[in-house]
């Protein structure tokens, strides 16, 4: 880059011969030149160190910065004008196409309404007129495009000389005014330069505050997945604690229920006498002789069934008997 600037200060004309070749880019080039020579004081300043501050890198970077900008429009203006040149070429290939079609499809148009149907040629006067109207119609578009390019030939002759009044306009310029202008060229070129130093400065600190922000975001969704993990985590330890709530009311009720029938049990308990032995025995006894009167009166109960059903069988048959003697005496 070093090598690149200095080749370009080097590759300048003097400003001497810049603005006795034109005056009117005077300034601009002695402004250069002054660059230049300032950059040459800097490199001698610091030829014993052999190294540049960073004031002199910034400029020197800023400097291709802007070198390597104006290649680039001028490569875009001219690359614009080579396409916008073969647009145009493009556009009046296509118009000259159209008007060929056209003047094929009119002329055959003409030719056919007077063929015969053995083929041969007819009216050949009225094809001829159709050329004649043809000539005077290109004589009478050359006549009016001759008149339009003396216009434009005139309103050229009218702008070269206001040109030409204004550059002797900036001829009669005094060198005061020209020093005037360098003045005030170079206050506006320190003040650019410091505006430079400010916008690097106020890079510099958009770069910094940028990298804390991006910390500081990174930080945030850190800390928001870690509170959308402790919010999971607080509602399953709620579920969790609301089930042990309702398992503990039911404990609670289950614990009352049996501690009221251990209760009862022990009242119970607190109220039992054990009977003596002999009226354990003698109650014993009772119970084993009703149990054996239970079965003797079933059994009896069993035989009086029995008995039952024979004679509800031997009645039935008597009926039965009874019924059929009439039918048959009759």
């Amino acid at each position: 880059m070093l090598e690149r600037h200095l080749q370009r200060l080097e590759s300048r004309p003097p400003a001497g011969q810049t603005e006795t070749a034109s005056p009117v880019e005077g300034p601009h080039v002695d402004t250069a030149a002054g660059h230049g020579r300032k950059f040459k004081a800097w490199m001698a300043a610091e030829e014993r160190l052999q190294r540049l501050t960073v004031e002199q890198k910034c400029e020197v970077a800023q400097k291709e910065l802007e070198e390597m900008r104006g290649d680039l429009d001028r490569l875009k203006a001219s690359s614009q004008r080579v396409l916008t040149n073969y647009r145009a070429t493009s556009e009046e290939a296509d118009i000259h196409l159209a008007e060929i079609k056209k003047a094929s499809h009119e002329f055959d148009h003409v030719a056919k309404a007077f063929r015969e149907k053995s083929g041969t040629l007819m009216g050949a006067e009225k094809v001829i007129r159709y050329f004649d109207h043809k000539m005077r119609a290109k004589d009478a578009l050359v006549e009016k495009l001759r008149l339009k390019n003396a216009a434009l030939k005139v309103q050229k002759r009218k702008l070269q000389m206001q040109l030409k009044e204004k550059e002797e306009l900036d001829e009669a310029l005094h060198e005061v005014d020209f020093q005037q202008l360098k003045i005030e060229n170079s206050q506006y070129l320190e003040r650019i330069d410091e505006c430079n130093q400010d916008l690097l400065g106020c890079k510099l600190t958009a770069g910094k505050a940028l990298e804390l922000l991006n910390s500081h975001k990174k930080k945030l969704q850190n800390t928001m997945d870690e509170m959308r993990s402790l919010s999971r985590d607080i509602a399953a330890r709620r579920e969790t604690l609301a089930k042990i709530s309702a398992e503990t009311v039911q404990a609670e009720k289950e614990r009352s229920k049996a501690e009221a029938l251990n209760q009862r049990f022990r009242s119970q308990l607190a109220k039992y006498h054990v009977p003596h032995i002999l009226e354990y025995i003698t109650a014993k006894t009772t119970h084993n002789e009703l149990e054996q009167n239970v079965r003797t009166w079933e059994r009896k109960v069993e035989i009086s069934e029995m008995v039952l059903k024979t004679h509800t069988k031997a009645w039935k048959k008597l009926r039965m008997s009874a019924v059929v003697a009439p039918v048959v005496t009759h």
